[in-house]
C-alpha cells in the first residue's frame, strides 16, 4: 500500500461510512510500516534504555515536565527532527500534525487552525486587523498577534509543542482553540558552530548558520542564527514570461544570556524576518454557475472580449496577469526573558515588542483583462507585552503557575482598490445604460487604526490527591479594550452627474467612515482529572472554558439592500468555547511503543466568523457571528522503536465540524442571484477542516564503510494524507479542494567527524493538489486558486563544530 494509494482514498473519500475508520487505520499502519529509516539519536532528552523511545521535555505548562505526564493533548517535534526533514515554516510543521491545518494564499491572508477551529480565513482578502486568532502562536513565550507572522521562515528550533484546545490559564493571551509553543535553541557557553546549504531544482538555495559560546566566563553567552531560503518561481506568467510565486526568505537572531550566579539568568534577544518575493497569484481552476443571467456569468462574459485563460489545467500552472505583483513584509522584535530561583519558585518575567509589517500589489481579477487592477493593504502593527510569573519547582503535594499578563497592539493600514477599463464590463454588465469607462480608474483610498490593550491574571495549579490521582484547576480573568476607525474616499472614473450612474459607482466602491469599540471582561478556565494506572500509564479528562473578546470590522462594511454601510456590523460578540477531552497516554513493550490517544467534544457559541460579501464588485472580507459551531473527534499519537537504530511514528486525527446554527450566512456561489440573499448553513461542515488526517515516517540508521570512510548512513521517509475540504466558507459545491497525500524522503551519511551530506525530495510522488481556492471578484463564476509545488529536490551540506 503506498501513499498515492491513500491519496486516491482521500480524494474520493465522501462520508465515513464508505471508508471506516478501521480500513483507514490499517492502511495508514502498513504504510507506515513500509518504509525502514531513522536518523541520528535525537538531542532530546533521554531516560529510556538505548533501545526504547526517548523521553519527551516539554513546557506545556510553564515548566519542565515529561509530555506524557501533562494532561493535555499534545504533539511534539524536536529540533534534530526538524532538520533532518529540511522543516524550517509552518505549513511544512502543520505537514506533520493531522490535528493542524495551515492556510496561506498569501502571507498577510495566513491562517492557523486547530481542531478546525481558529480562523475562518482560508481565501485571498479574509484577513481582518480587528479579528483575533484563536490559536495562539508563541516563540519563545513571546505572543504574536498577527496570524501573518506564521507566514515566516523559523530558524534554530529547540522545539515545537501544538497544544489543543482552550489554553488561557497557562498562556498570555486567552487561545480558544489551542497554542502553538516554539522554543528556539538558547545560548551557551559550549562553543558550537552549525553551517548547512541546500541546493536543488527550481533554484533552490538554503543556509544556514547558528554559533554560540561563552563570551565571559561563567557570565556571559551569545548566539546567532540565520537563515536564507530562496526558490524560483513555479507559476509562468505567459504575458510576461516571468516566474512568479516565487521564495525570497531572510530571518535572523542575535542572544545573549546573561548568567551572574546559579539562581538568576537574563536571556536578551532581538530578531529580524523578511519575505520579499513576486508572489501570491493565482490560476485558473474552473467555473461554477450562479442563479445570475447567463450573460452575466463567466462563459459569456470571456467570450464577449475573446478571453480564454493560458490553460484549463491549474497543475500547467499557467497565468496572465497584466498587473503588478509583489509582497514585501518584514517583522522583527527584542525580547527580555528573567528567571529568578528562589528555591521552592521560580520567578519569570517576559517582555517584548515586536512589529510587522505588510505591502503588496495584486492582480485580484486574477486574469489578463484589465478588470481590478490595484488591490492593496500596507499595514504596520507595533504590539507590546509584558508577563510575570510564578511556578513552584521539584516535586510538591500541589505544583502551581500563576501571574499576569498584559498586551497592548496598534494597526495602522491603507487599504487601496482600483479598477481598468473593463471593470464596468465585468461587474455591471455592458447595458446601454452603463458607459464602457464608468469604472475606469476609479478606486478607494482609506486609512485604518485598531487599537487593543489586554489584562489578565492567570494561574493552574495540579493537586497531587492521592499517590495516583492528580487535580488540575486553573483560571483566568481577562479586561479587554479595542477600538477601531476606519475612513475611506472614492475617485476616478467617469466624470457624472446621473444619479442612477452613481448609483451604481457606489455599488462597487464607495466611501465609508465609522468607528467602533468593544470592552469586555471574561473568566474562563479548566479542570482536569489525571489517573496515573503506573509509571507507564496515565487516563485523563478535562472540562475547558476558553474566550475570545469580541472584534471591529476593519475592511469596510457590507452594504444593505438600499446600498448603504450596515453600521450594524461594525463590531462582533465574543466567542465562547467549551471542550470536553478524555484520553490516556502510555507507554508498552519496555518503552519501545508509545500510544497516546483521546476523544473530545467542542462546542462555540457566537462563533467569530470572517465571511464574504455577496455583492457585484470587489469581495469584501467581514467579520460576523455564527451563533453555534460543533467539533468533535479523535487523535491518536504513536512511536515504535523497533530497534536501537530503527523508529516509527504515525498520527491520525478524525475531525467532525459543522455550523451547529447559522441561518444568516452569505450564500455559495451556486445560490448567488436569486431572491434570497442570505442562505442557511445549519449543518454543514467548516471550511478548510478534513475529516481525516493521517501522517507518519519511519527514520533508520545503520554504521557503514564508504571507501576509507567510516560513518553512519541514514534515512528517513514522512507521508501526510488529508481528505476533501471545502475552500470558502460557504460550503459551495465548486470550491471543493480534494484530498491527497505527500510523500517526502531523506538519505544521508556522516562520516565520522562534523560533516554530514543528504539527498533529499519533497513530493517525491509529484502529488498535484490545490492549497486553497478563491471565488472571482463579482462572482462571476470563475474559480482560481493556488495548486501545490511540484516535486522538488536537492541536495543538503551541514558541518558541526
Amino acid at each position: 500500500m503506498t501513499v498515492r494509494t491513500l491519496a486516491v482514498i482521500a480524494r474520493t473519500h465522501k462520508t465515513p461510512s464508505q471508508h471506516p475508520a478501521l480500513s483507514y487505520l490499517t492502511i495508514a499502519l502498513l504504510c507506515t510500516t513500509s518504509f525502514a529509516p531513522r536518523a541520528a539519536p535525537s538531542s532530546t532528552e533521554s531516560n529510556a534504555a538505548p533501545e526504547g523511545l526517548e523521553s519527551v521535555v516539554v513546557t506545556a505548562r510553564l515548566r519542565t515536565e515529561d509530555a506524557q505526564r501533562v494532561p493535555i493533548s499534545m504533539s511534539v517535534l524536536n529540533g534534530d527532527k526538524l532538520d533532518l526533514t529540511h522543516t524550517i515554516n509552518m505549513s511544512q510543521v502543520t505537514q506533520m500534525v493531522p490535528s493542524t491545518n495551515f492556510v496561506s494564499p498569501n502571507p498577510r491572508n495566513t491562517a492557523l487552525t486547530i481542531r478546525g477551529l481558529g480562523s475562518s480565513v482560508v481565501a485571498v482578502s479574509q484577513a481582518n486587523d480587528g479579528l483575533e486568532p484563536g490559536v495562539g502562536f508563541y516563540i519563545d513565550q513571546v505572543y504574536h498577534a498577527r496570524p501573518a507572522t506564521a507566514a515566516f521562515d523559523l530558524l534554530d528550533l529547540e522545539r515545537v509543542e501544538i497544544l489543543r484546545g482552550p489554553q488561557g490559564t497557562l498562556f498570555g493571551k486567552n487561545t480558544t482553540a489551542g497554542a502553538i509553543n516554539i522554543t528556539t535553541r538558547a545560548p551557551s557557553f559550549d562553543r558550537e558552530v552549525r553551517a548547512e546549504l541546500s541546493g536543488g531544482n527550481l533554484g533552490y538555495i538554503q543556509s544556514k548558520f547558528s554559533a554560540t559560546g561563552g563570551l565571559v566566563a561563567d557570565q556571559l553567552a551569545g548566539r546567532v542564527s540565520l537563515v536564507t531560503n530562496n526558490r524560483d518561481g513555479v507559476l509562468d506568467n505567459v504575458r510576461t514570461g516571468e516566474a512568479m510565486n516565487d521564495v525570497d526568505n531572510l530571518a535572523a537572531r542575535a542572544q545573549l544570556l546573561y548568567h551572574p550566579r546559579q539562581d538568576f539568568s537574563l536571556r536578551i534577544s532581538g530578531d529580524y524576518a523578511a519575505i520579499d518575493t513576486q508572489c501570491c497569484t493565482q490560476v485558473f481552476f474552473g467555473v461554477g454557475k450562479s442563479l445570475k443571467v447567463d450573460a452575466r456569468q463567466y462563459p459569456a462574459l470571456a467570450a464577449g472580449q475573446n478571453y480564454r485563460p493560458p490553460s484549463f489545467d491549474p497543475y500547467d500552472r499557467l497565468t496572465d496577469i497584466d498587473s503588478d505583483l509583489k509582497v514585501k513584509s518584514h517583522e522583527g522584535g527584542v525580547a527580555a526573558i528573567a528567571d529568578w530561583d528562589l528555591g521552592p519558585v521560580r520567578l519569570s518575567s517576559i517582555s517584548a515588542w515586536r512589529y510587522w509589517s505588510w505591502d503588496a500589489a495584486n492582480d485580484r481579477d486574477y486574469i489578463g483583462l484589465p478588470i481590478q487592477t490595484i488591490q492593496g493593504i500596507p499595514s504596520r502593527q507595533d504590539q507590546y507585552s509584558q508577563e510575570l510569573r510564578v511556578a513552584s519547582t521539584g516535586h510538591q503535594a500541589i505544583e502551581y503557575t500563576g501571574g499576569f499578563y498584559t498586551f497592548s497592539q496598534v494597526i495602522n493600514g491603507h487599504p487601496q482598490t482600483g479598477y481598468g477599463p473593463l471593470a464596468a464590463y465585468w461587474l455591471l454588465g455592458n447595458a446601454p445604460a452603463v458607459p464602457a469607462n464608468l469604472l475606469d480608474g476609479y478606486l478607494t483610498d482609506g486609512r485604518t487604526r485598531f487599537e487593543s490593550s489586554s489584562y489578565a491574571l492567570f494561574g493552574e495549579a495540579t493537586w497531587h490527591a492521592l499517590e495516583r490521582l492528580d487535580v488540575t484547576g486553573g483560571f483566568r480573568y481577562t479586561l479587554e479594550d479595542k477600538q477601531g476607525k476606519f475612513h475611506s474616499t472614492v475617485s476616478g472614473g467617469l466624470a457624472t452627474t446621473d444619479a442612477d450612474l452613481i448609483k451604481k459607482k457606489l455599488s462597487i466602491l464607495r466611501p465609508q467612515s465609522y468607528r467602533a469599540d468593544v470592552a469586555d471582561g471574561s473568566a474562563s478556565g479548566r479542570v482536569a482529572l489525571s489517573w496515573h494506572w503506573n509509571d507507564k500509564l496515565m487516563s485523563y479528562g478535562s472540562w475547558a472554558l476558553g474566550h475570545k473578546s469580541g472584534g471591529i470590522n476593519m475592511s469596510g462594511l457590507p452594504l444593505t439592500a438600499d446600498n448603504q454601510p450596515a453600521l450594524t456590523t461594525a463590531a462582533i460578540k465574543p466567542e465562547q468555547v467549551i471542550t470536553i477531552e478524555v484520553g490516556f497516554k502510555s507507554r508498552w513493550l519496555d518503552d519501545r511503543l508509545l500510544v497516546n490517544f483521546d476523544v473530545y467534544h467542542t462546542d462555540v457559541y457566537d462563533f467569530q466568523a470572517n465571511v464574504v460579501d455577496t455583492g457585484p464588485g470587489a469581495l469584501r472580507g467581514y467579520l460576523a457571528n455564527v451563533k453555534k459551531v460543533r467539533v468533535q473527534g479523535a487523535e491518536l499519537d504513536t512511536s515504535l522503536a523497533l530497534s536501537a537504530h530503527w523508529r516509527a511514528q504515525f498520527a491520525s486525527a478524525w475531525t467532525d465540524s459543522e455550523y451547529s446554527s447559522y441561518r444568516n450566512a452569505p450564500c455559495p456561489l451556486e445560490r448567488i442571484g436569486g431572491a434570497s440573499t442570505v442562505c442557511d448553513l445549519s449543518g454543514r461542515p467548516l471550511a478548510s477542516t478534513p475529516r481525516w488526517v493521517f501522517s507518519g515516517g519511519t527514520e533508520y540508521s545503520h554504521p557503514v564503510r564508504i571507501a576509507e570512510l567510516f560513518g553512519e548512513a541514514y534515512a528517513r521517509a514522512d507521508f501526510t494524507v488529508r481528505t476533501q475540504v471545502y475552500g470558502e466558507p460557504t460550503d459551495s459545491r465548486y470550491t471543493v479542494i480534494d484530498g491527497y497525500g505527500l510523500l517526502n524522503v531523506v538519505a544521508g551519511f556522516r562520516p565520522r567527524g562534523p560533516w554530514d551530506v543528504s539527498l533529499w525530495v519533497r513530493n517525491l510522488l509529484d502529488e498535484d493538489y490545490m492549497q486553497n481556492l478563491t471565488v472571482q471578484a463579482g462572482n462571476s463564476g470563475l474559480i482560481v486558486g493556488t495548486p501545490s509545488d511540484p516535486r522538488t529536490y536537492g541536495v543538503t551540506l551541514r558541518a558541526r563544530f
